[in-house]
């Protein structure tokens, strides 16, 4: 038996419990995995709260990513091999000491990224690259506002734009957070506490504004976003940190500019294993390089789920956050 997070009942941090659960042998293009890092996203609040239903129903373990070292694999599995390092992104039930997890979906770490780099960074470093390279190929003639920049997905995003030569713009809630924006890529920070942040864009473009906004907070910043966007710009809709949009009016975009507007998962670009090994070996590449830099600058113990929860909701967290078992 080995210990997990579960979730019985959705609800607050709270309804999270360690308990012991039995890990069976890998079936068929499985792989059992004894995780070393646990990725810590804001998603996973998502699914503990209910706002997105779990696939399998309660009782679940939640939790997206992780990185550790394969224990055995089943039939068919031949990419990867016992006692190889390696990090993923889902399906649910990362919070716990060990798992089962479809192989097609491990890629191996390269040497060079440590453990608690790898779990901390799938989820965010690859939502990075798709929303950067993919969503909108964003170039050294693009201007972006990135939501949430002192985040964990806003930190890598804005290194990764500056090393493109894009201008970059993006909003923050404290100074401290300002600060650290600053030195992750950010050419134009904004407070939103203190400043409203489509005057802000209006003033820092010379009222040209953005060639797209990525927006990962949701009700507290529409319709905002699509107020900072110049005709035929792109409004990427990735989160909703604050709440859900329940009212999006989609009449809205033709007036603001014949705006488009998309609402992306990460697990879109990565479904097939091609998809998978390319975002990932891109975002392996500039980790190792240097040209982004990931910074795990909390670190919780698994069976202390409940706290990372609340501080991650609290937003006393910047960066990335790992829970280790």
């Amino acid at each position: 038996m080995v210990h997990a997070i579960r979730v019985h009942e959705t609800g607050g941090p709270e309804v999270m419990r360690w308990e012991e659960v039995e890990v069976g042998a890998p079936a068929a293009g499985e792989a059992r995995i004894r995780h070393t890092a646990i990725g810590l996203n804001f998603i996973d609040t998502y699914f503990r709260s209910g706002l997105y239903p779990a696939p399998a129903g309660t009782p679940f373990i939640p939790g997206n990513e992780g990185a550790g070292v394969i224990v055995s694999v089943g039939e068919g599995v031949t990419h990867v091999a016992p006692g190889d390092r390696i990090a993923y992104v889902g399906p649910l039930g990362s919070y716990a000491e060990e798992r089962l997890v479809p192989a097609d979906r491990l890629v191996r770490i390269p040497d060079g990224v440590d453990d608690n780099t790898a779990a901390g960074m799938m989820l965010k470093g690859m939502t990075a690259r798709y929303l950067l390279r993919r969503t909108f190929n964003v170039t050294s003639d693009t201007t972006l506002l990135f939501h949430a920049a002192a985040g964990g997905v806003g930190l890598i995003a804005g290194q990764w734009a500056a090393k493109l030569g894009a201008t970059v713009i993006g909003t923050v809630g404290s100074e401290e957070k300002a600060e650290l924006a600053r030195a992750n890529g950010y050419t134009h920070v904004i407070n939103y506490r203190t400043e409203n942040f489509v005057e802000r864009v209006r003033e820092i473009t010379d009222g040209k504004l953005c060639d797209v906004v990525y927006d990962s907070v949701g009700k507290d910043t529409y319709p905002g976003s699509l107020d900072c966007l110049r005709p035929l710009g792109l409004w990427v809709s990735f989160g909703q940190s604050s709440g859900p949009i329940t009212d999006f009016n989609l009449a809205l975009l033709g007036p603001k500019g014949s705006l488009f507007a998309t609402r992306p998962t990460l697990f879109s670009y990565i479904a097939s294993r091609a998809d998978l090994e390319q975002t990932a070996g891109d975002l392996f590449d500039v980790v190792r390089s240097g040209d982004v830099k990931i910074q795990v600058n909390q670190e919780y113990a698994l069976s202390d789920a409940v706290r990372a929860h609340q501080d991650l909701q609290g937003r006393k967290t910047t960066g990335t956050t790992v829970l280790v078992p």
